[in-house]
């Protein structure tokens, strides 16, 4: 798979003018103006440097990362000044364009006009009243088309401020589809485009006028609403999402060539993505895609879909597509037909061996893309391995549920003074062994015991057994001879036994998989857990899943982790 045609530094075709002084793109959806994380260079700015092979590139002003359009930068410091000051004075406004919903407004052009400032949150919020840390912005609206509630309009910018134009429409009651934060409709992305912009060169002082087509996706969002259709057919719109998707995970597809490589992240998230019933992994050189309907079966033309989906996938250049069908109800899964759910063979192109090595923040990690529904790591949890890395230096770590023991790794490589890992599976357990070694780590104090996990917290319960770091990702649904596990009824329950074992002082990472686990549900079964096991809870954290992992709108994401830190004793006087 060739990374660099997958994600470039930049595409020639968005470059809209350059000159010495400057350059103006097209910023395509989901690059972002500033870096996304410290010491992570995908910044639209860092990639025009390269791409144009120029020392300094800046931009002159910023657009939401979800934002597309026109955008300024300078090429010169000396340019920064005027730059800035020729867009705030040019005589032209600038010009957006926007699906916006519900659109109810009577006239065909009407004027907003607010205050707005930022809350204490720091997000934005238009208000009808000046307030003292507020500016007055205003913003012409012109109706170009209607469907339904829905409706396309241009918006030019009189005064005001950066990004006033989403809380503006908000306060209207017709926030931008797409706009997750202020409540917009459901759309593939965020449906707010720079279309248009005049400016007098910094230099010749001509006049600079440039433009951006509107992106196609802004039709479908009119025409369409939600997106359910997009595997319905339509090779156009999923086209469009996996570019976005690309756009999105740009970081992520550079992160190989990093001193400490990632390889394996998740492309394309379901309904997060905008594409309903789809999950594309990538693994190395491969692509696995996830299908998801209520039974796994499918109904009619299920197979013709998942055919174009997986020509779309190919056409992308990974050496081979792996196919999981996923249904919803996981534990309706039926292992004597596990080649139907989880085919060994690719869908398209070449086999990966058996066996493959990814990268995750540095650590190797063995997997088999052709081995049964599960891959041998859970990529939604790479945050949080690298979280109990980071706070593992020192510390005895208890893994439950480990499966094949990334997060004992990962502990290990923190500078863990032991690990134990429990699983019921043997099969797992060997294969987390392996884990170890290939990370170079030497068995030493890292143990590995195949039990039901119920049983083990309860001997070492017994054993006064305390553990500074205590990692519980348990399944939704698990069976053993001896007990049964179901999510929605048993977390609290697990979690008081746990905390029975957690050292004062220490901490546990609780994890949930289960859709039907809100958050809110998890922090009050801490609590009470907490109260019935007499253990004091310092913090609940909530902590936020990948940026691969994004959530359903309106929704939470379907990985839910929680930090609970106990309190330590009170000290002596």
């Amino acid at each position: 798979m060739d990374r660099r045609r997958l994600w470039p530094d930049f595409r020639d075709a968005r470059v809209l003018f350059d000159d010495a002084d400057l350059v103006v793109i097209d910023k395509p959806a989901g690059a972002p103006c500033a870096a996304s994380a410290p010491g992570v260079d995908d910044d639209i700015a860092s990639r025009l440097r390269r791409f144009l092979g120029a020392p300094y590139v800046a931009p002159a002003h910023a657009l939401d990362r979800e934002a597309s359009g026109v955008l300024v930068l300078s090429k010169r410091r000396e340019s920064n000044r005027p730059l800035a000051e020729a867009l705030e004075s040019s005589a032209e406004p600038r010009v957006f364009v926007a699906v916006v919903a519900p659109w109810a407004a009577a006239a065909d052009k009407l004027v907003l006009r607010h205050w707005v400032a930022p809350d204490r949150e720091g997000t934005l919020v238009a208000n009808d009243r000046p307030s003292a840390k507020a500016r007055e912005a205003v913003t012409h609206v012109t109706t170009l088309e209607r469907s339904g509630e829905r409706a396309l309009v241009e918006l030019r910018i009189e005064r005001g401020r950066a990004h006033q134009l989403r809380p503006q429409l908000a306060r209207a009651g017709s926030p931008i589809a797409g706009d997750r934060l202020y409540g917009g409709a459901v759309a593939t992305t965020l449906m707010l485009h720079a279309a248009r912009l005049a400016i007098r060169h910094p230099r010749t002082t001509d006049e600079l006028v440039v433009g951006a087509p509107v992106p196609e996706a802004f039709a479908r969002a009119l025409a369409q609403g939600p997106p359910r259709a997009l595997l319905l057919g339509d090779r156009a719109a999923l086209d469009d999402a996996l570019g976005r998707a690309l756009e999105a995970r740009w970081a992520l597809g550079h992160a190989a060539l990093a001193p400490e490589p990632t390889t394996a992240f998740r492309l394309l998230n379901d309904v997060g993505d905008g594409v309903p019933d789809l999950a594309v992994d990538v693994y190395g050189d491969h692509f696995v895609a996830h299908f998801y309907d209520d039974d796994g079966r499918g109904g009619s033309g299920t197979a013709a879909r998942r055919d174009a989906v997986l020509d779309a996938l190919h056409a992308l250049g990974p050496d081979g597509v792996y196919v999981k069908i996923r249904p919803r109800q996981a534990n309706v899964v039926d292992a004597a037909e596990r080649d139907a759910w989880a085919p060994r063979a690719p869908a398209r192109g070449s086999a990966a061996p058996d066996e493959i090595v990814v990268m995750e923040n540095g650590l190797p990690f063995y997997v088999r893309l052709g081995d049964g529904l599960s891959t041998g790591v859970f990529l939604d949890q790479r945050d949080n391995r690298r979280r109990v890395r980071e706070m593992a230096g020192g510390a005895r770590v208890l893994n439950l549920f480990a499966y094949t023991c990334a997060f004992s790794v990962a502990a290990a490589a923190g500078g863990a003074r032991a690990t134990l890992s429990i699983d019921v599976s043997q099969k797992a357990l060997e294969w987390g062994e392996r884990n170890l070694r290939g990370a170079g780590i030497a068995a030493g104090d890292h143990r590995f015991v195949a039990a039901d996990v119920l049983e083990m917290l309860a001997s070492l319960r017994r054993g006064r057994a305390q553990f500074e770091v205590v990692v519980v990702d348990p399944p939704t649904y698990a069976s053993t001879r001896a007990t049964r596990f179901a999510s929605s009824r048993d977390w609290g329950a697990l979690v008081e036994q746990v905390l029975h074992v957690v050292a004062p002082g220490g901490r546990v990472l609780a994890c949930s998989n289960d859709r039907r686990m809100a958050r809110l549900k998890m922090r009050r079964l801490i609590h009470e857990a907490a109260r019935r096991s007499g253990r004091a809870v310092a913090q609940v954290k909530d902590l936020s899943p990948p940026s691969d992992f994004p959530a359903p709108p309106g929704e939470e994401a379907h990985p839910k982790s929680l930090l609970v830190t106990l309190a330590e004793p009170p000290a002596e006087v």
